[in-house]
């Protein structure tokens, strides 16, 4: 079954002051097809108040922008590793604040190491995850063995 999606643009909160709207957004199908995520994890992660959507329409539809669909995609790179709701939605708020120049420079050094010390978790717990796969590997060919005897 085929998605229909369209592209409108950010009500007035999305726009500049001066102008047309500042950018392009997307219905939730485009985003759950870009992304490879289900409609209802996208929704999932409004619910709990991991990501929301940058807007809706005025018939409630959720619109999401460019930077939503890259920080859902922080967000499905973290999911295999385990990470916690809570621990991505501090890794997302970190990175906010680093990308924000308004952050003080306090701030900024406290967001960085956070995000370095996840990244050492991610780093070990990748580690893990291989050596699962080797596991795995492993018994699929001690099967593979047994089945040509």
């Amino acid at each position: 079954m085929a998605t229909v999606t369209s592209r409108v643009e950010l009500s007035d909160a999305g726009r500049d002051e001066a102008g047309p709207p500042s950018s392009a957004v997307m219905h939730i199908g485009e985003v759950a097809a870009r992304t490879e995520l289900s409609l209802r994890s996208l929704r999932h992660w409004e619910e709990v108040g991991l990501l929301a959507p940058s807007g809706r329409t005025e018939g409630g539809f959720r619109l999401y922008t460019e930077d939503d669909v890259e920080k859902i995609l922080i967000i499905r790179r973290m999911k295999p590793l385990g990470f916690t709701l809570d621990e991505m939605k501090a890794v997302l708020d970190d990175i906010e604040a680093m990308r924000d120049p308004a952050t003080s420079d306090t701030a900024q050094v406290e967001a960085r190491e956070r995000l370095a010390s996840v990244q050492a978790e991610a780093a070990e717990r990748r580690h893990k995850l291989v050596r699962q796969l080797e596991m795995a590997d492993e018994f699929i060919g001690l099967l593979a063995r047994e089945t040509t005897r």
